[in-house]
Order: C-alpha cells, then sequence, then structure tokens
C-alpha cells in the first residue's frame, strides 16, 4: 500500500543486495532468497541421491545451479513485466526476488483494461515459452544425466510457475487479468479488483486446505505412504506459507485500489492555506496579526519587490512564547525555497504526490501557473485529508 509517509522518506528502496539495473529498473535479491535457494538445494539434491546416485556430494552443487537457473527464470519471468510496463509508459520502482518467486514493483495502473491484461498475461506466458525451450533442448540429451535431469527439472518448474500464476485471483497475474475482464465488462477498475481480490482469498483458502490433501492423496505424485510424519507437516506448512501470501496480497490490492480512488480528492488548490506576504525583517507578532486580519493561517518572506524568499514554518511559530514574538523576526523561523517546493495549484491525486515525495518538506510554496502566489500546503493537512478521504465508505 501506498503509505504517506513516504513524503518524509528516502524513495530508494532499502534491504536486499542490488544486482544490476537492466532497462534502467534495479534488480534487487532480498535477504530471504537465500533461505529458499538452500531449501531448494537440499530438496533437489535428495531427488539427484535416488536418479544419480554416483554423483554423491557433488549433487549439492548441481542442486545450487539448478537453484540459481530456476530464479533466473523467474526474472525473466519478471523482466517481461517490466518490458511491457515500459512500453506503456509505466514507471517500474524495481524488481526483487524473494523468497517465493519475484515481483515488479510498477508505480501506476495501466490506463486501459487491454493493457492492464496484457501487461499481466507477458509473465506467464514468458514462463510457457521458457518451459518450452527446456523441453526442446531436452529431446537430444540422454535422459539420467545430469543435463538432463537440470533440463527437465527447469522445463517442470516454469511450467508450474506459469500454471500457478495463470491462477485467477490477485495478486496473481491471472488474478490481474481477472481484474481487467471485468474492468472491461463493468466499465469500473475498482469492481475487477473486488472480484479479483476475492477470488484471491478463496483461493487461498483452497491452497491452504486442498494442497496437503493433494499430496497425502498421491495426486502429485508421491504415495500416501511417502506422505506421513516430517512430510506432512511440510506440506502443510508450504501450504499456509502460500495461503498467507495470496491472502495478504488479496487484501493489499484491495487497499490499494481504494487508496487510487481516492487519490484524485487530494487537490492542491483546495487543500492549500491562504497566506500572506511579510518582508523579512517583520517581527512575527506583526505578522501574525496581519495573517488574523486576512483570515490567513501561513506566511510567506518575501523580498521588497514581492518575490517568495522562503515559509515561515508552523512548527516553529508554535515554539517561540506569545511575550518573545514581538522580537523575533519570521526570517529566523522561515525555510528558504528551492525549486522542488513550488507547487503548481493544479496539481492533483499521484501528481501531487510524486512532487511532494521528491522534495520531502513541511510546507510548500503553491503557485498559479502566472507565478502568482496562491498560499501554502502543509503536508500535514494533505496526509490528514487522505485519512480522512480513506475512511469514507468506497
Amino acid at each position: 500500500m501506498i503509505d504517506l509517509r513516504l513524503l518524509r522518506e528516502d524513495p530508494e528502496p532499502r534491504g536486499g543486495l542490488l544486482m544490476g539495473r537492466p532497462f534502467g529498473v534495479p534488480v534487487y535479491v532480498a535477504p530471504s532468497w537465500f533461505l529458499v535457494a538452500a531449501l531448494i538445494t537440499w530438496v533437489f539434491g535428495g531427488q539427484l541421491d535416488r536418479v544419480l546416485p554416483e554423483l554423491g556430494a557433488a549433487r549439492y552443487l548441481v542442486s545450487l545451479f539448478f537453484a540459481v537457473a530456476f530464479y533466473a527464470s523467474v526474472l525473466i519471468h519478471e523482466l517481461a513485466h517490466t518490458i511491457a510496463a515500459l512500453r506503456f509508459k509505466l514507471p517500474v520502482r524495481r524488481i526483487q526476488l524473494q523468497f517465493f518467486g519475484g515481483v515488479s514493483e510498477i508505480e501506476k495502473e495501466a490506463e486501459t483494461p487491454g493493457r492492464e491484461f496484457w501487461l499481466a498475461f507477458v509473465g506467464p506466458l514468458l514462463s510457457l515459452v521458457l518451459a518450452g525451450v527446456f523441453y526442446a533442448a531436452l529431446q537430444p540429451v540422454e535422459p539420467g544425466t545430469v543435463p538432463g535431469v537440470l533440463l527437465a527439472g527447469l522445463m517442470i518448474s516454469n511450467l508450474i510457475v506459469a500454471i500457478f500464476n495463470l491462477l485467477p485471483g490477485l495478486p496473481l497475474d491471472g488474478g490481474r487479468m481477472l481484474r481487467a475482464v471485468v474492468w472491461k465488462i463493468t466499465g469500473k477498475p475498482m469492481s475487477g479488483t473486488i472480484a479479483a481480490a476475492w477470488v484471491g482469498r478463496a483461493l487461498a483458502v483452497s491452497v491452504l486446505i486442498g494442497l496437503p490433501l493433494l499430496t497425502h492423496s498421491g495426486a502429485l505424485g508421491t504415495s500416501a505412504e511417502d506422505s506421513v510424519g516430517m512430510d506432512t507437516v511440510t506440506d502443510a506448512l508450504l501450504a499456509a506459507i502460500l495461503a498467507a501470501i495470496i491472502w495478504t496480497g488479496a487484501g493489499n490490492s484491495l487497499r490499494m485500489a481504494r487508496l487510487r480512488e481516492h487519490l484524485p480528492e487530494l487537490r492542491a488548490r483546495t487543500l492549500t492555506r491562504r497566506a500572506v506576504p511579510v518582508e523579512t525583517d517583520t517581527p512575527l507578532s506583526e505578522a501574525l496579526r496581519r495573517a488574523n486580519a486576512a483570515g490567513a493561517r501561513a506566511l510567506v518572506v518575501v523580498d521588497a519587490h514581492g518575490e517568495p524568499l522562503s515559509l515561515v514554518r508552523e512548527a516553529a511559530i508554535v515554539g517561540v512564547p506569545e511575550h518573545r514574538r514581538p522580537w523575533v523576526a519570521v526570517s529566523g523561523l522561515a525555510q528558504d525555497l528551492t525549486d522542488g517546493m513550488r507547487v503548481s495549484a493544479e496539481l492533483a491525486g499521484e501528481d501531487l504526490l510524486d512532487v511532494l515525495r521528491a522534495t520531502p518538506a513541511t510546507e510548500y510554496l503553491v503557485v498559479e501557473e502566472t507565478g502568482e502566489i496562491y498560499g501554502v500546503l502543509s503536508a500535514a493537512d494533505v496526509e490528514r485529508a487522505f485519512v480522512k478521504a480513506m475512511a469514507r465508505p468506497a
């Protein structure tokens, strides 16, 4: 969920190892990836011991190669989403490889349901293509060899990734495709999000209950005798983790959609406080008297020609005792204006938040297109307006 606290935080994502910037988009590997890589190495190593017992301890080196190659496939899946997003002129904040797969953080929604559909579909499509490539590469390879086992494993894993992501529930790609279809039918993106999110929650419950039952029944290729004891606990734990990820992702999708639905209500012009211009050496008491007389709630320090120089900080005013205000000049309580602190009165929604995030401050000078001073925008007012809008029913 987009948090208005980002107005005051470093927008650069932290946590994880930066691996590169393909197409200008940073790719991070989360610390949890190393855990799942070790898990894959251990599990796949056990499978290799049955198929190629002559490998001995070297099977774990082969398993580690498989884990890295598998996540390289996941990265290609995410790059497909990224390239499509950039093609549609949608900014991508980063790609992160984590415990269960990867995620492309696309900062804005597609403008049409058709673009939303293709933006979601290209990832599973590329995973299907990779499965086909590995299947083709497997044909001339002798079965029961290291290359044969690796290619077969990569073919099956990419096929699973594609099928799993095509399931019609958020936050999976199939859920975004369902959202696009409902959006197209109803003309309302929020309706698509609600439908896909609730299907995602139903999917989470199905995974929690169904995955252990399928494994225990042998439908996934294991016999009931093999699916007891520690294996049963592992299957249940895996199902619980997957279900939690899907359920949480569906809920986050609902909150994000609700946020975007209310963003247009955030308009610089309606949130701006009326301000009075005061010169540098004006005593604070006199400046406040002028503001009260004009019904204003903000002070802008200007030069002799009326050009704005700085903004008097509200927090600084509160910190000056009343008996000292006649002896304190407004210039000592002001923050110098930078280019990023000048905000157009016409900004609204995501455009307004983007400008405020780019230059974190407590107050901003709001100007008309002609450059005339319109007033002062407080970041606290923006946050309060957002919280109030989010509290209303959708």
